[in-house]
């Protein structure tokens, strides 16, 4: 069951990380809403196959558009799966749609507080705090806090008058000692809200006095050599390290506000509305808007605030954005450091910046040559070039304590790869590991036989290495004459700066720079290529020691052993009958002549091909 060509567009561009996914009819209704772990693979598993719920089909068939929101965590897709279920009540859903919900944990507003497990968010009950997509974690934790504190479990509406007329008495919580006694008065409610106040420390997640509290007692316990004791709190600890208090998609700390990111690559800007009610994302939008250097961020952003205003006339408490807009709203705007709405916020930022780079793909496929020229010019103008670098090499050194040294030259052209254009060298005027010299003598080598040839030299020529590596390729340019007709740089390991010849200090170019990426994949790869060759020869070095120096053995001969013995070892060890049965009498003279008067190596002696290998 194939897709339409809008739709595999769209998926094609769907990111492999968590999120949730909407189907839309031809209508523009929500007919299906999912969560994924990776979002690509699950979307796509829907059209690769028919499926045997015929119910399926029909939902494929009637597919007619698709929208995603990108999360942090399959948890939180999970939450937001089910906010978005309960708003548009989509057709194809069987699940989440009755009226059973995730748990909660509330803490009552009464005077001595009672903290248990809901399912049903009663307005002015108490703090609620969740939801939680795993029970046994709910009920873990409640056990937790009822071992760390005398939490009251009783269902007494306990008040002042109350207490006074005795009307209630003690249970068995109290005589076992989970409860001092809150329905007689023998704990004051001042003392029992410090406990509920540590509760709600940790329910928020703000672990830190529980943690002090029990680290100190654990370490008490261990100084008076209760070990037991110590190793019951410690688990305790670890538990509340494993703990994760609350969702970012879903938090009654935050209701009936629209969250607004902000995301500005060079000629667009990308606007990302959420709206939050009663704690759940319950609409999604992402405005797109051509911009030019006149144009600021703040005037962006209040055009998008006005837009969503027309097209979702509600009334907000507020409107959480990364930075102040150029004009006054109605609803107040709130720029947030920390806390649930900076959590929103940045997840608002991360699915506009994904509807940037999803433009930014299909634009590329569309037109892939546009691509390319793209990311040379941007190479052009960060690595100061005269001219587009559309052939690009670059060279790496490797050897084990100076042992089988070797080179590795890779070509990219227009930024991929081409790999018939590789080559290796081997080392031949260098003695010892002088990577310097190494690599003066890899670039003579190779341009001087293009010069010799007439073929092109590349526009940028990058060695992988610091300074010294590129004061030795400068070296070698000089001496060739080609230091004006082919730009040079270097890239350390460390920070992946570059490196240009005269300029001491390096440049520091951005991470997600389409530029760095290209040549981290150039490096890497005359690093693969480099060590690939490294180990083939150091292989073939140690198996031809031996069977290759018999004078009157051939390949065929030594093929025969190898495949019979598996192992020089077990040839040394056979014996003249053995080597007979394989090769013959003669050969298996010649054979055991040669390794009986060969020493085998020493096996406490520690070989130099097994040092660790560098790579420069």
């Amino acid at each position: 069951m194939k897709p339409s060509a809008h739709i595999q567009a769209k998926i094609d561009l769907l990111p492999e990380s968590p999120g949730v996914y909407m189907y839309y009819n031809a209508a523009g209704e929500v007919i299906y809403v999912g969560k994924a772990k990776k979002l690509r693979r699950r979307v796509r598993s829907y059209f690769n196959r028919e499926h045997a719920v015929e119910r399926t089909n029909m939902l494929v068939r009637s597919i007619a558009d698709l929208r995603y929101i990108v999360v942090p965590t399959e948890e939180d897709a999970l939450h937001l799966e089910n906010s978005l279920i309960k708003e548009n009540n989509p057709r194809y859903n069987v699940l989440l749609k009755d009226d059973k919900t995730y748990p909660w944990i509330v803490v009552t507003n009464e005077l001595y507080p009672r903290v248990f497990v809901t399912r049903t968010i009663e307005k002015g009950r108490g703090r609620y705090y969740g939801p939680y997509t795993n029970v046994t974690m709910v009920y873990t934790l409640i056990e937790l806090l009822r071992e760390l504190f005398p939490l009251r479990t009783c269902l007494h509406q306990i008040t002042g008058d109350s207490i006074a007329r005795h009307r209630h008495r003690l249970c068995l919580q109290y005589h076992i000692k989970n409860c001092r006694g809150c329905c007689i008065g023998e704990i004051t409610p001042e003392e029992y809200a410090d406990y509920i106040d540590k509760v709600r420390h940790i329910l928020s997640g703000d672990l830190t006095p529980v943690t002090r509290l029990l680290t100190e007692e654990m370490t008490r316990c261990a100084e008076k050599l209760q070990f037991e004791e110590a190793q019951a709190l410690k688990e305790k600890l670890q538990l509340l390290d494993r703990y994760r208090a609350k969702s970012v998609i879903v938090s009654t700390s935050v209701h009936n506000v629209d969250v607004l990111g902000f995301v500005r690559e060079r000629s667009h800007a990308a606007v990302n509305y959420m709206h939050v009610s009663n704690g759940s994302i319950t609409k999604s939008l992402t405005l797109d808007y051509k911009v030019s250097d006149a144009d600021t961020d703040a005037e962006v952003l209040s055009l998008a605030i006005a837009e969503v205003r027309s097209r979702f006339p509600l009334k907000v408490s507020e409107i959480v954005v990364p930075f102040e807009p150029d004009t006054q709203f109605s609803e107040p705007t709130f720029v947030p450091q920390r806390g649930d709405k900076r959590k929103l916020l940045k997840i608002s930022e991360e699915n506009a910046r994904r509807y940037l780079l999803d433009r930014q793909k299909q634009a590329d496929k569309l037109n892939p040559e546009q691509r390319v020229t793209r990311i040379l010019t941007t190479m052009k103008s960060d690595f100061r070039l005269s001219t587009l670098p559309r052939h690009i090499e670059c060279f790496d050194n490797s050897n084990i304590q100076g042992t089988n040294p070797v080179a590795s030259c890779v070509v990219f052209r227009d930024a991929k790869p081409s790999k018939k254009d590789y080559r290796h060298f081997n080392i031949e005027s260098v003695v010892g590991p002088d990577d310097f010299a190494s690599m003066k003598e890899v670039l003579t080598r190779r341009y001087t036989r293009l010069i010799e040839q007439g073929e092109e030299l590349p526009q940028l020529v990058v060695v992988d290495g610091g300074k010294g590596q590129l004061s030795a390729a400068v070296e070698a340019f000089d001496e060739m004459g080609i230091r004006g007709q082919v730009a040079l740089i270097g890239i350390a390991k460390r920070l992946e700066e570059i490196y240009f010849p005269g300029d001491s200090i390096p440049l520091y170019i951005n991470k997600d720079s389409e530029s760095l990426r290209v040549i981290q994949h150039l490096r890497d790869e005359a690093h693969r290529f480099g060590i690939t060759h490294h180990r083939s020869r150091r292989s073939r070095g140690q198996t031809r020691s031996t069977l290759d120096n018999i004078k009157g053995v051939g390949e065929a001969t030594r093929t025969a052993l190898l495949k019979h013995f598996r192992s020089l070892k077990r040839i040394r060890e056979a014996s003249l009958e053995e080597l007979t049965e394989v090769v013959g009498a003669a050969k298996a003279r010649l054979v055991y002549d040669h390794v009986a008067t060969t020493a085998a190596p020493d096996p406490n002696a520690v070989p130099t091909t097994t040092a660790p290998l560098s790579a420069h």
